[in-house]
């Protein structure tokens, strides 16, 4: 009895032991695998976009483009006319004015009429230079009788000499009367004792643009009054102000790239160096540049201020649209694909140059492969994934 007792104790033990491993087995294959830790990213400058969100994110791909990029002399100044393009129209001999013609803004013509003036001295400069006319070819007659008398040898040499001085005298008179009478505008050989006018004719020697118009009827105009001004646009140039600091990188003939801040379309138009100033301006330390438009016909006007760039040099450097240049404070950074193919991106430090018709000038500062998979477009949107993973790791 004992002996059995024994021995079934101990297959019972054995069973027990075995249920107890085989459960301790069937446990550990059905117990739920240990979480794993997050891979951590390669680089904290690393972002990877799906499939799907590289095509809407239109990004492209490419390389540098080399370019002979320029460096720049920053000028401000107005739009202007030469002086032989701008005129000041003033009465020669004061008169009331008695109609203008004009308005500001207006475009004439060389000749137009641009005010009437009226003064009785009008009148009596006229009645002045018919008398002169008539008592000269009275003279005219008289030497001619005297030189006559003369040749006979019958007249006195004393008459001949007088009428000879009468007749310079007056033909001098006459012809000052007659010069006044020009200037004003009237035609002395025209004139006639029916055609007295106590009116004259203000008129434009130059065409091109009313500026201003300083008179009104009835008031009286004196010589030195400046009363219409006239503009022509058909030689517009710049007038600038360039610092002290930068006049010894200024030549001739080099071109300027200038926009008119105040304009709500932002084109911008092209000029060169005509002259630089000789004259320093001590007080504001600049010198004046004069610069000549390569358009005439830019829609620009004289007195408008302009902010201008002078392209001073240049050097052929890779560069990237400037939708490619992240700006972030004092650094720069641009992407580059990790690999040849694939959705993964990299972000890269870089020192940005000049600016030039949409491109600026790159220096990477970070070591840069030698490939051509650099982000063009799009560059942004990296920025924000980029941004948007390094705030979810936060």
């Amino acid at each position: 009895m004992n002996r059995f007792s024994v021995a079934s104790w101990a297959l019972l033990l054995s069973s027990v032991g075995f249920s107890s491993c085989q459960s301790d087995s069937q446990a550990a294959k059905t117990a739920p695998p240990a979480a794993e830790a997050p891979a951590a990213p390669a680089s904290p400058d690393q972002v990877t976009i799906s499939a799907a969100q590289l095509a809407a994110a239109g990004i492209e791909i490419g390389g540098f483009t080399h370019k002979n990029m320029t460096t720049n002399v920053l000028a401000n100044g107005v739009v202007d006319v030469p002086p032989q393009n701008r005129v000041s129209i003033s009465p020669v001999m004061g008169g009331y004015v008695q109609r203008v013609d004009v308005l500001p803004g207006q475009q004439v013509k060389k000749g137009e009429v641009v005010a009437i003036l009226r003064h009785p001295d009008y009148l009596r400069l006229q009645q002045e230079y018919l008398q002169a006319r008539a008592r000269l070819k009275f003279l005219s007659q008289e030497l001619q009788r005297q030189q006559t008398l003369d040749a006979e040898d019958v007249g006195a040499k004393r008459k001949l000499q007088q009428a000879q001085a009468d007749y310079a005298t007056e033909q001098a008179t006459e012809r000052a009367l007659a010069g006044q009478l020009r200037l004003l505008g009237l035609v002395p050989e025209r004139l006639k004792a029916s055609s007295l006018t106590p009116n004259v004719a203000l008129t434009t020697p130059l065409s091109g643009f009313v500026k201003a118009v300083n008179i009104n009827p009835g008031q009286y105009a004196n010589p030195q009054d400046v009363l219409v001004e006239i503009l022509n646009h058909a030689d517009l140039h710049l007038e600038l102000k360039v610092f002290e600091k930068d006049i010894a990188r200024l030549r001739k003939n080099q071109k300027i790239l200038f926009k008119v801040p105040s304009s709500a379309v932002q084109q911008e138009f092209s000029a060169h160096i005509y002259l630089i100033g000789q004259d320093f301006d001590g007080e504001a330390r600049t010198v004046n540049v004069h610069a000549h438009l390569d358009d005439n016909k830019a829609p620009v006007l004289p007195g408008q201020y302009v902010a201008a760039q002078i392209q001073t040099g240049g050097a052929r450097q890779p560069t990237l649209p400037e939708e490619a240049v992240i700006q972030a404070g004092e650094l720069s950074y641009i992407f580059a694909r990790v690999g040849k193919t694939g959705n993964h991106f990299r972000r890269y430090r870089v020192q940005t140059g000049p600016v030039q018709s949409g491109d600026v000038a790159i220096r990477p500062l970070d070591e840069l492969p030698d490939t051509t998979q650099l982000v063009r477009r799009g560059a942004y949107f990296l920025e924000a994934e980029l941004s948007k993973g390094q705030q979810q790791e936060e």
